[in-house]
């Protein structure tokens, strides 16, 4: 048996995957609200797997009103130690058309309407994303790729954008200029909270369309994008089943750190943290709250 528990976001259905066993969906609630939906619990072989559907079931939550903090927060909850995600995003690449699937390892986040901290004031912390994806996932993943037969390219920076509304052509063309690759909605503030919750995170890029600035393609429409991603399920859903078995044989510890990401992030000081956020932060960074003399030691 293996102590890793495996969380997947992505859309609805992806939890149909051929093998799972033990499939039940279960409420946990959050202090920071509402999450998404219910998480989906089963196992592949002896490995424990957690769904969320970030959008909700049948999919009526838009990208700017996901609850991110309580998607994280409850994902942490039932403990989820790896974290996948799988999204939907946009090219700004010629040789990245329609289909491919990107394992982007950098991102810039346009967004500024959603709360991208479990931490604020009476707590403080400061974590590093300077490299936001955890480079053991995305080698998992790449393997994973090639065993299944999909290809993956590895590398790439996402832009995410606030949304709802697709990019102007003149945005499009700015951050080609940027030297984004992808553009979406919705891995930002994911990625910063999943650091926060010490969760090691990876993300697998689905390309649905050129965005807008391609002079040879139509513009952005909601039939182009779930027509395509329709298409990319089964191969989701195989990527899925490739990587879990790779993922388990891991050791207890990520070698990049991830999952002690808050060893040096909180600044403010004991006495003067509040005890209602403390409270809340019980699941995300009770590891480093704990009272002196109650902390887990790390193993070598």
């Amino acid at each position: 048996m293996t102590s890793r528990v495996i969380g997947i976001i992505g859309g609805s259905g992806l939890y149909q995957i051929e093998g799972m066993t033990g499939v039940t969906w279960r409420r946990i609630k959050s202090p920071f609200g509402s999450p998404s939906d219910a998480l989906c619990f089963g196992k592949l072989g002896d490995v424990a797997l957690v769904f969320l559907p970030r959008h909700g079931r049948g999919h009526p939550i838009p990208p700017s009103e996901i609850n991110y903090r309580a998607n994280i927060d409850v994902l942490k909850r039932a403990g989820v130690t790896d974290l996948i995600s799988l999204s939907a995003v946009g090219s700004f690449r010629e040789n990245l058309p329609p289909g491919s699937f990107v394992l982007a390892d950098q991102f810039i986040d346009r967004t500024f309407a959603r709360n991208k901290s479990f931490f604020g004031t009476g707590c403080v912390a400061h974590v590093s994303m300077a490299h936001p994806v955890c480079a053991r996932l995305g080698r998992h993943l790449a393997e994973a790729g090639t065993a299944a037969e999909i290809a993956l390219i590895r590398g790439g920076t996402y832009l995410v954008m606030e949304g709802s509304q697709f990019s102007t052509l003149a945005e499009s063309r700015l951050y080609r200029q940027w030297g984004c690759d992808v553009i979406g909605m919705t891995n930002m503030p994911e990625a910063k909270l999943a650091r926060e919750a010490e969760i090691c995170y990876a993300t697998v890029a689905m390309v649905t369309d050129f965005d807008c600035w391609h002079p040879d393609h139509d513009h952005v429409t909601v039939d182009m994008i779930v027509g395509t991603l329709l298409a990319n399920a089964d191969r989701a859903k195989a990527l899925v089943k490739a990587v879990v078995p790779l993922i388990a044989h891991d050791g207890a510890h990520c070698p990049q750190g991830c999952d002690h990401a808050l060893d040096h992030a909180l600044i403010t000081a004991p006495a003067k943290r509040d005890p209602k956020l403390i409270k809340k932060l019980d699941a995300v960074a009770g590891r480093v709250l704990r009272p002196a003399g109650k902390s887990k030691t790390r193993k070598a």
